[in-house]
């Protein structure tokens, strides 16, 4: 097996190949871009005894089981647009299954750029366990006097719940002195001493309590302040991170990140605090007091804690893979709920329920095998340390038994000493509950800690300002990849003069989208430069930048909030009638005017109580309020009816005057009136010129102009 074939996704089998109830989702036989030698044994070992052989015989006949077969290919290799979250524009990809595969800890994740969700799970397994704990420790730092105050509370607390099994033996001997001695015709039991000592147990339980109560206090704040801390730096490290960030991390696991891991963190840091610090005076506290009892009968007691430290590290062990990938597995889960019910009508519309179902499904039963199993294994601790634990107190009680009748030890010492040994075992058993919370815990911070660390968007060095900017644009030998290996642009030049309407026509994947989204530094380049006013675009600040474009795409966005909000957002300072204005200039007051509220009404999440054309109506008002220097118009009007077109073309064509502005179109009709047209294909410009020159050259724009008024058939 090469490392290459080790690296290939394989995608899920066809659906005529049913796989064995328990077996795991596989792909297609090693060799064809399947497992490597060692995921197969890996997948081998998690299939039932029987099946295994019959299929490891089978193996070596050379049959292959109908689940391990090869999908075949159903069609023609279909080219990907702009889509989003797609993968790159322009790239080649099979129409097939879906193209499934397992991380090396079993994990199902879903190739990158299959769809909406973009990428797939990174590995979840922790790679630095004693690292992600020192980076928590070192968050913790602000709240290290809240821990203290806690820890002297815990320890105050236990000590009190220590010494009451000692003056509770006391009680005991007392009474049983007492009964002897009315037996032996004495006074009998000392109730005056006796109600002393009650009264004494009692203080130190009611005291014990009390510091539960404000220990608990003050660490529900601290884990409240914790969590609000996580998700602030969370947000705002996301507005930090480059746009290429978003290409390899799906909605979802972001979703799953700022949610599930962080109240994860939150969650555990005050019990895994109390029960360390409890379990580790309550274990130092009680070995001592049993030790004052008897050394004897202490150093049987303490031998069966090899047994059980064998038990916990057999748990945690087969316990730690299955935490990790519930964590893998909640964020693939967010990421289909995401997905499939954010686009529910082009699930409905191309019969896909099924489908999503299956796939839901698939992914919740792994989920769901993987709590159980995590659940399972940590559950199993607690009765096995408790039958460990009965054994030793019986062991002790004939023990203490002996000593008291050989009198050297009282009766009321045994009472107290196998309540000690009880107590023994309870740190015992937290350790082990703490092993568990601190391992989903560090996974969990693991993750949180990869957004924070994650490369942000180089700072921006303002060298220039840019308010008086004219709209000069260059692209000189610009060279740009989504990636390192895949270059998309390959050596793009072009001078815009201030003013020029500029029109990028292409066909689908040619690269014109990406030629805007370098302009206005979404990404970094790969090589060359872009000037805007003759100064590399580096020497001005990005968000300054920004400001200076104005942006309408082919995929609409707005908000939930009222359609005078989602205009405003153009200009957050603009007055109501200069939205109103801005509105009429783009002809979408009239149709706002009808609608119920008008401008005050309510746009829902996805903005489906409009239509398609309405909602690229509304982004241009908005653009045109925002007054930008630079105009980027990509497919503009493309959710329009040509009625509706022409009048925002005129719109348009008053707010372009002595504005620079980049118009991408399908529909070359619309750009006629362009002073340059670049016209690009694979990266690179092949033809430029205004309209009638590049029809008199008869070249690869005349061919895509034709091609609108051809008949297909």
């Amino acid at each position: 097996m090469t490392d290459n074939n080790k690296e290939k996704m394989p995608p899920m089998p066809p659906q005529g190949g049913e796989k064995p109830e328990g077996m795991p989702p596989m792909g297609p036989p090693m060799g064809q871009g399947g497992p490597s030698k060692e995921e197969m044994e890996e997948m081998l070992k998690n299939m039932p005894k029987k099946m295994r052989k019959k299929i490891e015989k089978d193996m070596k006949k050379g049959k292959l089981p109908p689940f391990m077969a090869p999908p075949e290919p159903q069609g023609p290799p279909v080219k990907r647009g702009n889509l989003p979250g797609g993968k790159l524009h322009g790239e080649y990809r099979q129409d097939q299954a879906r193209d499934w595969t397992r991380d090396k800890n079993g994990v199902r994740i879903r190739q990158r750029g299959r769809g909406p969700r973009g990428g797939g799970m990174p590995g979840e397994k922790a790679k630095d366990f004693m690292g992600t704990l020192k980076k928590l420790l070192a968050y913790m730092k602000p709240f290290y006097g809240y821990f203290v105050i806690i820890a002297m509370i815990t320890i105050t607390s236990t000590m009190f719940n220590i010494i009451g099994p000692k003056i509770l033996g006391k009680a005991t001997t007392l009474i049983y002195a007492g009964l002897v001695d009315k037996v032996a015709g004495g006074a009998g039991i000392d109730f005056s001493g006796l109600l002393k000592i009650i009264l004494t147990l009692l203080s130190l339980y009611l005291l014990s309590g009390a510091l539960g109560y404000v220990q608990q206090f003050i660490m529900a704040g601290v884990s409240n302040r914790v969590s609000f801390n996580l998700r602030q730096q969370f947000v705002d490290k996301i507005e930090k991170l480059p746009m290429k960030f978003f290409d390899t991390m799906t909605n979802g696991e972001v979703l799953s990140r700022i949610t599930n891991d962080v109240d994860s963190i939150s969650h555990s840091i005050g019990m895994v605090l109390n029960q360390v610090i409890s379990s580790a005076i309550t274990l130092v506290g009680v070995l001592y007091m049993m030790l004052s009892i008897n050394w004897i009968m202490t150093i049987t007691s303490l031998m069966i804690l090899p047994l059980s430290t064998m038990v916990m590290k057999f748990v945690v062990s087969r316990s730690q893979k299955y935490f990790i990938r519930q964590s893998a597995l909640r964020g693939e889960v967010n990421s289909l709920i995401e997905e499939n019910y954010s686009g529910h009508l082009i699930v409905k519309a191309f019969n896909r329920e099924e489908v999503i179902v299956k796939e839901f499904n698939d992914t919740a039963d792994a989920l769901f095998e993987a709590q159980w199993k995590g659940q399972f294994l940590s559950g199993m601790m607690h009765p096995i340390m408790g039958l460990i634990g009965n054994l030793n107190f019986v062991t002790q009680s004939i023990l203490g038994a002996y000593f008291a009748i050989a009198g050297m030890i009282e009766v009321g010492d045994i009472q107290a000493f196998t309540q000690y040994v009880r107590n023994l075992n309870q740190p015992i058993n937290q350790f082990s509950q703490i092993v568990n919370m601190l391992q989903s815990t560090i996974a969990a911070a693991e993750r949180v800690f990869e957004i924070y660390e994650a490369e942000e968007e180089e700072p921006s060095n303002k060298v220039y300002s840019t308010d008086d900017i004219k709209g000069e644009v260059t692209f000189k030998n610009v060279k740009f990849g989504y990636t390192e290996d895949k270059i998309v642009i390959k050596d793009f030049n072009a001078e815009v003069k201030p003013g020029q309407m500029v029109a990028l026509v292409g066909p689908t994947g040619a690269g014109k989208t990406t030629m805007v989204k370098l302009l206005m530094r979404f990404y970094n380049l790969n090589g060359g430069a872009i000037y805007v006013d003759g100064h590399d675009i580096k020497e001005y600040d990005r968000d300054e930048l920004r400001r200076v474009f104005g942006m309408v795409l082919q995929d609409t966005w707005l908000f939930n909030g009222s359609i005078m909000e989602n205009i405003r957002y153009g200009k957050m300072d603009a007055t109501d009638e200069e939205v109103i204005q801005a509105a009429k200039t783009a002809r979408v007051h009239h149709f706002v005017s009808t609608l119920p509220g008008g401008y005050n009404m309510e746009l829902n999440e996805e903005a489906s109580n409009v239509s398609a054309g309405q909602k690229q109506l509304l982004t241009i008002a908005r653009a045109i309020l925002a007054d930008p220097k630079i105009l980027i118009l990509d497919e503009a009007t493309s959710s329009v009816d040509t009625r509706t077109e022409i009048l925002i073309q005129e719109a348009m064509d008053a707010l372009m005057e002595g504005r620079t502005s980049f118009v991408i179109a399908h529909r070359l009709s619309t750009i006629k009136n362009a002073d340059l047209i670049l016209v690009i294909n694979n990266g690179d410009i092949v033809e430029q010129g205004n309209h009638e020159e590049l029809l008199a050259q008869n070249g690869f724009y005349a061919q895509l102009y034709n091609s609108q008024f051809e008949d297909v058939g």
